[in-house]
């Protein structure tokens, strides 16, 4: 299993989500650090590296290496506000 390295956004919003909600995207996360490209992952499109997981309504966006997974970003799947934190990241 890999590590896990959180940004600070991803970090803050996953502060702010209710238990049911954490319980859900953090399982996923794990599921990642194991395997960082489940059957269900994708290639984010116009970013080399980086990959996307849907977790019921919330869309994780992460990077990863030998040894870590680094989350970048957790935001809503609807919602374009993550692609432009992920613009401000970069």
């Amino acid at each position: 299993m890999r590590s896990l390295n959180f940004t600070n956004k991803a970090l803050e919003f996953l502060r702010n989500l209710q238990a049911k909600q954490f319980k859900q995207v953090a399982v996923n996360i794990l599921e990642i650090a194991q395997n960082p490209k489940p059957h269900d992952s994708k290639d984010l499109k116009g970013y080399s590296g980086l990959f996307r997981k849907d977790s019921g309504e919330y869309r994780i966006v992460y990077r990863f290496d030998d040894t870590t997974v680094y989350i970048m970003l957790v935001g809503k799947r609807n919602d374009d506000e993550i692609y432009k934190q992920l613009e401000r990241l970069l």
